[in-house]
């Protein structure tokens, strides 16, 4: 006979500080319905659709691309990839970062010879992030629909966090609270440096 499963609470500064039993608010979701934890979402109404689309940031003018430009947030770097973290207002889960190349391009005119740097990138990524005590996975997620630059977002889902597997979770990270500034910053420090010790540049622009 199978032994029982056996299972208690994960135990990191993450985890005791995540609020735990408690319903979050899920009013600064985009198109925010019942919480996360809800079996069932409510759809809004299908929305005429509406041609030609609104063009995405740097689609007219490459020049104002921000995935293009230096930035304070770059976290690690090499010459052809470039990792942001630790923006403006702070996420709730462990990690959350966005992969993209250096130099301008859309998944569908990409060089093969870039593309074929990018499952070796996002597998040093999912390892660095999986550094952080806190993290059991790390998602890739990619849509593309507000810039013009190829571009994946990388998300920790929490140890033990069921509740966060697949698709829902970047519902979660919108509903979730900011975590401690300290904490992130040391996160994203796990996740530059374990970056940066198999090449690459951690804090380029520091």
């Amino acid at each position: 006979m199978t032994e029982p499963f056996a299972q208690h609470p994960a135990d990191t500064d993450w985890h005791r500080w995540a609020p735990i039993g408690e319903t979050l608010d899920t009013s600064g979701t985009p198109g925010s319905g019942p919480a996360p934890s809800i079996a069932a979402f409510e759809l809004l109404p299908l929305a005429e659709m509406l041609v030609p689309e609104k063009p995405r940031g740097g689609e007219l003018d490459p020049s104002e691309c921000h995935h293009c430009n230096p930035s304070e947030y770059t976290i690690w770097q090499d010459d052809d990839w470039r990792v942001v973290s630790g923006f403006p207002g702070g996420v709730g889960l462990p990690f959350v970062g966005a992969l993209s190349p250096r130099r301008h391009a859309l998944l569908e005119d990409a060089p093969i010879e870039l593309l074929a740097g990018l499952g070796p990138v996002m597998q040093r990524l999912s390892n660095a992030v999986k550094e952080i005590p806190a993290v059991a996975r790390c998602h890739f997620m990619r849509w593309n629909d507000g810039s013009a630059h190829l571009h994946m977002w990388a998300y920790a889902r929490p140890l033990g966090m069921m509740q966060g597997r697949g698709a829902i979770l970047p519902y979660w990270e919108q509903s979730m609270p900011a975590m401690p500034e300290q904490m992130q910053q040391d996160h994203i420090r796990i996740v530059a440096e374990a970056l940066a010790a198999g090449g690459g540049e951690a804090f380029p622009n520091r």
